[in-house]
Protein backbone atom coordinates (compact mmCIF):
# COMPACT_ATOMS: atom_id res chain seq x y z
CA UNK A 1 0.00 0.00 0.00
CA UNK A 2 1.53 3.70 -1.15
CA UNK A 3 1.82 5.92 2.41
CA UNK A 4 -1.33 7.84 0.53
CA UNK A 5 -3.64 5.64 1.15
CA UNK A 6 -2.38 4.56 4.32
CA UNK A 7 -5.73 4.93 6.84
CA UNK A 8 -5.92 7.97 8.49
CA UNK A 9 -2.67 9.72 6.41
CA UNK A 10 -5.08 13.08 6.02
CA UNK A 11 -4.55 15.85 8.96
CA UNK A 12 -7.35 14.63 11.08
CA UNK A 13 -8.26 18.59 11.33
CA UNK A 14 -8.86 19.26 8.32
CA UNK A 15 -11.88 17.07 8.88
CA UNK A 16 -12.72 19.66 11.32
CA UNK A 17 -11.69 23.10 10.55
CA UNK A 18 -14.58 23.74 7.90
CA UNK A 19 -12.41 24.94 5.51
CA UNK A 20 -14.53 23.65 2.28
CA UNK A 21 -17.20 26.58 3.67
CA UNK A 22 -17.05 30.52 3.58
CA UNK A 23 -19.60 30.66 6.47
CA UNK A 24 -17.55 28.94 9.64
CA UNK A 25 -19.40 28.40 13.12
CA UNK A 26 -17.49 27.45 16.62
CA UNK A 27 -17.12 27.72 20.37
CA UNK A 28 -14.28 29.87 22.14
CA UNK A 29 -10.69 30.39 21.53
CA UNK A 30 -10.42 26.65 21.34
CA UNK A 31 -12.67 26.50 18.52
CA UNK A 32 -11.36 29.76 16.82
CA UNK A 33 -8.13 28.18 16.90
CA UNK A 34 -9.55 24.46 15.40
CA UNK A 35 -10.88 26.27 12.39
CA UNK A 36 -8.63 26.80 9.03
CA UNK A 37 -7.95 30.55 9.18
CA UNK A 38 -10.47 32.95 8.11
CA UNK A 39 -10.15 36.86 6.84
CA UNK A 40 -13.30 37.86 8.68
CA UNK A 41 -13.63 36.82 12.83
CA UNK A 42 -17.08 37.81 14.06
CA UNK A 43 -17.41 37.51 18.25
CA UNK A 44 -20.34 37.00 19.46
CA UNK A 45 -20.54 37.45 23.33
CA UNK A 46 -24.49 38.67 23.80
CA UNK A 47 -23.94 38.96 27.31
CA UNK A 48 -22.01 40.91 27.50
CA UNK A 49 -19.07 42.15 25.63
CA UNK A 50 -20.83 42.51 22.42
CA UNK A 51 -23.67 43.67 23.64
CA UNK A 52 -21.98 46.38 25.96
CA UNK A 53 -19.24 47.58 22.88
CA UNK A 54 -21.79 47.80 20.44
CA UNK A 55 -23.95 50.13 22.76
CA UNK A 56 -20.84 52.54 23.01
CA UNK A 57 -20.36 52.77 19.78
CA UNK A 58 -24.03 53.57 19.45
CA UNK A 59 -23.27 56.18 21.88
CA UNK A 60 -20.35 57.22 19.52
CA UNK A 61 -18.30 56.40 21.98
CA UNK A 62 -14.62 53.87 20.88
CA UNK A 63 -14.02 51.21 23.33
CA UNK A 64 -10.26 49.95 23.83
CA UNK A 65 -9.04 45.95 23.43
CA UNK A 66 -7.21 46.77 26.85
CA UNK A 67 -10.05 48.01 29.20
CA UNK A 68 -12.09 45.45 27.61
CA UNK A 69 -9.56 42.97 28.90
CA UNK A 70 -9.16 44.84 32.41
CA UNK A 71 -12.85 44.30 32.56
CA UNK A 72 -12.08 40.32 31.96
CA UNK A 73 -15.10 40.24 29.94
CA UNK A 74 -15.27 36.16 28.61
CA UNK A 75 -15.48 37.65 24.21
CA UNK A 76 -12.14 39.19 25.05
CA UNK A 77 -10.08 36.19 24.53
CA UNK A 78 -11.50 35.17 21.35
CA UNK A 79 -11.08 38.88 19.97
CA UNK A 80 -7.34 39.05 21.20
CA UNK A 81 -6.25 35.57 19.51
CA UNK A 82 -8.65 36.60 16.34
CA UNK A 83 -6.79 40.03 15.91
CA UNK A 84 -3.32 38.06 16.13
CA UNK A 85 -4.28 35.84 13.35
CA UNK A 86 -4.66 39.18 11.03
CA UNK A 87 -7.81 38.58 10.62
CA UNK A 88 -10.74 41.47 10.41
CA UNK A 89 -12.22 41.46 13.81
CA UNK A 90 -15.77 42.34 14.79
CA UNK A 91 -18.50 42.23 17.18
CA UNK A 92 -21.52 40.21 16.83
CA UNK A 93 -25.01 40.26 18.85
CA UNK A 94 -28.44 40.24 18.78
CA UNK A 95 -28.52 43.83 18.35
CA UNK A 96 -26.90 44.53 15.38
CA UNK A 97 -27.01 40.83 13.71
CA UNK A 98 -28.12 42.40 10.04
CA UNK A 99 -25.74 45.12 10.49
CA UNK A 100 -22.87 43.39 11.06
CA UNK A 101 -23.89 41.06 8.30
CA UNK A 102 -23.82 43.70 5.90
CA UNK A 103 -20.94 45.40 7.20
CA UNK A 104 -18.95 41.77 6.04
CA UNK A 105 -20.82 42.06 2.52
CA UNK A 106 -19.27 45.30 1.93
CA UNK A 107 -15.77 43.98 3.07
CA UNK A 108 -15.77 41.16 0.83
CA UNK A 109 -17.19 43.82 -1.84
CA UNK A 110 -13.96 45.74 -0.93
CA UNK A 111 -11.46 43.02 -1.29
CA UNK A 112 -13.41 42.08 -4.48
CA UNK A 113 -12.42 38.53 -4.10
CA UNK A 114 -14.55 35.85 -1.75
CA UNK A 115 -13.86 36.22 1.97
CA UNK A 116 -14.33 33.58 4.85
CA UNK A 117 -15.95 34.18 7.89
CA UNK A 118 -15.91 32.45 11.00
CA UNK A 119 -18.55 33.45 14.06
CA UNK A 120 -17.29 32.59 17.24
CA UNK A 121 -19.51 32.15 20.44
CA UNK A 122 -17.87 32.98 23.21
CA UNK A 123 -19.36 30.91 25.67
CA UNK A 124 -19.16 30.80 29.63
CA UNK A 125 -16.50 30.36 31.71
CA UNK A 126 -17.35 29.40 35.25
CA UNK A 127 -14.96 30.52 38.09
CA UNK A 128 -14.11 26.98 39.43
CA UNK A 129 -14.39 24.58 36.44
CA UNK A 130 -12.19 24.03 33.54
CA UNK A 131 -13.97 23.94 29.83
CA UNK A 132 -16.42 26.38 28.28
CA UNK A 133 -19.93 26.47 28.87
CA UNK A 134 -22.32 26.21 25.97
CA UNK A 135 -24.47 29.61 26.18
CA UNK A 136 -27.60 30.10 24.65
CA UNK A 137 -27.44 33.51 23.84
CA UNK A 138 -24.52 33.32 22.38
CA UNK A 139 -25.86 30.15 19.76
CA UNK A 140 -29.08 32.65 19.22
CA UNK A 141 -26.85 35.48 18.63
CA UNK A 142 -24.75 33.59 16.21
CA UNK A 143 -27.70 32.27 14.50
CA UNK A 144 -29.08 35.51 13.95
CA UNK A 145 -25.72 36.79 11.95
CA UNK A 146 -25.37 33.51 10.13
CA UNK A 147 -28.58 33.59 9.08
CA UNK A 148 -28.57 37.49 7.86
CA UNK A 149 -25.14 36.74 5.93
CA UNK A 150 -27.18 33.86 4.27
CA UNK A 151 -30.13 36.53 3.63
CA UNK A 152 -27.53 38.58 1.70
CA UNK A 153 -26.42 35.56 -0.51
CA UNK A 154 -23.25 34.70 2.01
CA UNK A 155 -24.51 31.15 1.57
CA UNK A 156 -21.99 28.78 2.11
CA UNK A 157 -21.98 27.97 5.51
CA UNK A 158 -20.68 24.99 7.27
CA UNK A 159 -23.59 22.08 9.07
CA UNK A 160 -22.96 23.69 12.62
CA UNK A 161 -23.17 27.58 10.97
CA UNK A 162 -26.52 26.34 9.19
CA UNK A 163 -27.94 24.84 12.34
CA UNK A 164 -27.25 27.91 14.74
CA UNK A 165 -28.63 29.89 12.15
CA UNK A 166 -32.33 27.82 11.93
CA UNK A 167 -31.85 27.37 15.81
CA UNK A 168 -32.08 31.47 16.26
CA UNK A 169 -35.06 31.27 12.99
CA UNK A 170 -36.92 29.10 15.11
CA UNK A 171 -36.85 30.84 18.45
CA UNK A 172 -37.08 34.30 17.41
CA UNK A 173 -39.96 35.36 18.96
CA UNK A 174 -38.72 33.71 22.41
CA UNK A 175 -35.60 35.88 22.21
CA UNK A 176 -36.46 38.09 24.70
CA UNK A 177 -37.63 34.82 27.08
CA UNK A 178 -34.75 32.79 26.73
CA UNK A 179 -32.56 35.22 27.18
CA UNK A 180 -34.22 36.27 30.80
CA UNK A 181 -34.34 33.01 31.40
CA UNK A 182 -30.53 31.38 30.60
CA UNK A 183 -28.15 31.04 33.07
CA UNK A 184 -26.44 34.24 32.57
CA UNK A 185 -29.41 36.30 32.21
CA UNK A 186 -30.35 35.24 35.85
CA UNK A 187 -27.18 35.80 36.79
CA UNK A 188 -27.18 39.34 35.53
CA UNK A 189 -30.78 40.11 36.58
CA UNK A 190 -30.10 38.88 40.31
CA UNK A 191 -27.08 41.82 40.01
CA UNK A 192 -29.70 44.53 39.21
CA UNK A 193 -29.19 44.50 35.53
CA UNK A 194 -32.20 43.14 34.03
CA UNK A 195 -32.63 46.69 31.55
CA UNK A 196 -28.61 45.61 30.07
CA UNK A 197 -30.65 41.86 29.88
CA UNK A 198 -33.51 42.99 27.96
CA UNK A 199 -31.67 45.16 25.98
CA UNK A 200 -29.47 42.45 24.97
CA UNK A 201 -32.54 40.53 23.31
CA UNK A 202 -33.38 43.62 21.44
CA UNK A 203 -33.73 42.40 17.79
CA UNK A 204 -32.03 44.37 14.97
CA UNK A 205 -32.53 47.32 17.38
CA UNK A 206 -28.96 48.88 16.27
CA UNK A 207 -26.77 49.70 12.99
CA UNK A 208 -23.74 49.95 15.19
CA UNK A 209 -20.46 47.65 13.90
CA UNK A 210 -17.80 47.35 16.46
CA UNK A 211 -14.76 47.02 14.30
CA UNK A 212 -11.30 46.26 15.79
CA UNK A 213 -8.91 48.88 14.06
CA UNK A 214 -4.84 48.89 15.88
CA UNK A 215 -6.53 47.75 19.06
CA UNK A 216 -10.00 50.26 19.27
CA UNK A 217 -13.03 49.06 18.73
CA UNK A 218 -14.63 51.69 16.44
CA UNK A 219 -17.93 51.93 14.32
CA UNK A 220 -18.13 50.19 11.22
CA UNK A 221 -18.87 51.63 7.60
CA UNK A 222 -22.24 50.28 7.95
CA UNK A 223 -25.31 52.83 8.94
CA UNK A 224 -29.55 53.21 7.67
Amino acid sequence: MQESETPGAACESSFFDQHRYQVRFEWGVEGLAHLDPADVVIVVDVLRFSTTTTRAIEAGDTVSLSAARANALHGVAVADLAAATGALVILGCLRNASSVAREVADEQLRRGARTSIAVIAAGERVAGETGLRFAVEDHLGAGAIIGALTDLGLDHTSPEAACAAEAFRGMRGATRHLLSASGSGQQLIAGGSRGDVLAAADVDASTAVPVLREGVFVGGSVAD
